[in-house]
């Protein structure tokens, strides 16, 4: 009697799993990846990405509203009618469908390659709604192992203060759809080779992120921080007849400038040194480079945002620098006379041109005659 009861209770156990395992199967399969993609996925990951597909779902169809959500399925609706209808016409229009998809697809590529970084969907509690698919070549780990997890897991602990608050909607940005511009630490699983490696060994890497907060009132309330991701520093960093280079001691002031300072800006290098960049800022914009300059001290890397730096003579130009910290180099037996303490490297982009020529807001501005 007792076998027998062990005997059913085993069946049963077994007939359990292949239900469960059917039912994931099935779950897998509805979701949009290649199945070279979805036969690698265990339960824990279908479950992650389908709800992480769910809650964009959600947030798009609140974005798009109601009446457009409606027409859609109106519109795929009468395609199925046609296509019924006439095989003909309706492979027709298959092709054509599939070939808007593929030049809506080239047209999304060409796009982030010209950003130099990755999109990423963030819910109001920090989840990774989305990211798109070319997320692997700056961090080193795929877009499906990802989604679905909270930034914090993966961002430097003393960041997470500043995320929370780029996350959080005051009640004047729920209608406006806020700005969001800052610099996190996130963990990278590349190496300098350009390798995957485990994510215990991973190191952090620097994130310059800008985008929007929105929230879609209707028909349900979905918020979400929409935001472009660029590694510091960034590769296309290139010097032209717009660009100067300057490096800094810790406080921002001038060690070193080359001379495309004064063909642009009017500034000898020498009268610069010792002097602060502070100095040639705008008064109005002085905040940007004081979050700048913490940014790098905490975090090593940045970028200033635009801002206006004076002009010898008068007037001003908008500028945007990029800037990181440069570690100290102690003395070894092999360079027993180098020592040199950390430093500022600053590239500095000139935007404009001279605006409000005749107008001298600083004495430094004044030209010696």
């Amino acid at each position: 009697m007792t076998a027998n009861k062990e005997k059913r209770s085993r069946e049963a156990a077994r007939r359990r799993r292949r239900v469960e395992s059917e039912v994931f199967e099935d779950l897998s399969r509805l979701l949009p990846l290649q199945p070279s993609v979805r036969a690698h996925l265990d339960k824990p990951s279908v479950i992650r990405l389908t709800l992480s597909y769910i809650r964009m779902h959600t947030l798009l169809k609140a974005v798009s509203g109601e009446p457009g959500t409606k027409a859609k399925a109106s519109h795929i609706l009468t395609c199925g009618q046609v296509m019924e209808r006439h095989g003909c016409d309706g492979g027709r229009e298959e092709k054509e469908s599939e070939t808007e998809e593929v030049e809506a697809s080239e047209e999304t590529n060409l796009y982030l390659r010209i950003l130099e970084g990755f999109l990423i969907v963030l819910s109001a509690e920090g989840d990774m709604i989305y990211l798109s698919d070319n997320v692997s070549k700056y961090m080193g780990l795929t877009q499906n192992e990802l989604m679905g997890h909270n930034i914090f897991e993966f961002t430097h602990p003393c960041d997470h203060e500043e995320i929370r608050n780029n996350l959080r909607l005051t009640a004047e940005e729920v209608w406006c759809g806020a700005k969001r511009d800052f610099v996190m630490r996130i963990k990278s699983a590349l190496t300098h080779r350009g390798r995957s490696a485990n994510l215990k060994s991973a190191t952090w890497k620097v994130l310059h992120c800008q985008g929007r907060a929105k929230v879609c009132v209707a028909p349900s309330s979905v918020s979400c921080l929409l935001l472009t991701c660029q590694p510091l520093p960034l590769s296309h960093t290139l010097l032209s007849t717009h660009t100067f280079t300057s490096q800094h001691s810790m406080d921002m002031r001038f060690t070193y400038c080359d001379q495309r300072m004064t063909l642009l800006l009017g500034y000898s290098t020498d009268e610069l040194l010792g002097r602060s960049v502070y100095d040639l800022c705008h008064t109005l914009d002085i905040k940007f480079l004081t979050k700048n300059h913490l940014n790098l001290c905490l975090k090593s890397q940045s970028v200033s945002g635009q801002y206006r730096m004076l002009v010898r003579g008068g007037g001003y130009v908008w500028v945007e620098t990029h800037s990181a910290v440069i570690p100290s180099v102690r003395p070894s037996k092999f360079r027993p006379g180098a020592h040199q303490p950390l430093c500022i490297l600053c590239v500095t982009y000139i935007l404009s041109g001279v605006e409000e020529p005749s107008l001298q807001l600083s004495v430094d501005q004044i030209v010696q005659i």
